[in-house]
């Protein structure tokens, strides 16, 4: 039996909250950005990070 990942496009849109002029921060979970893997690469002014979960459960950002 062969079980489907959830759309992450769709999940992103459904975790992320609108913008807040008042100066809150967006509201993302970590679910909604990471991969099966735990992982997710981001670039951030020309340089590549990793955002990935320990295997405690915590988050780290590399570079």
């Amino acid at each position: 039996m062969c079980a489907t990942s959830p759309d992450p496009t769709k999940a992103r849109a459904q975790a992320a909250e609108p913008f807040d002029p008042a100066g809150q921060p967006g509201y993302v979970t970590s679910s909604a950005l990471l991969d099966e893997r735990g992982q997710l690469i981001i670039e951030h002014r020309g340089k590549r990070y990793q955002l990935r979960e320990t295997r405690n459960g915590k988050l780290i950002l590399t570079s």
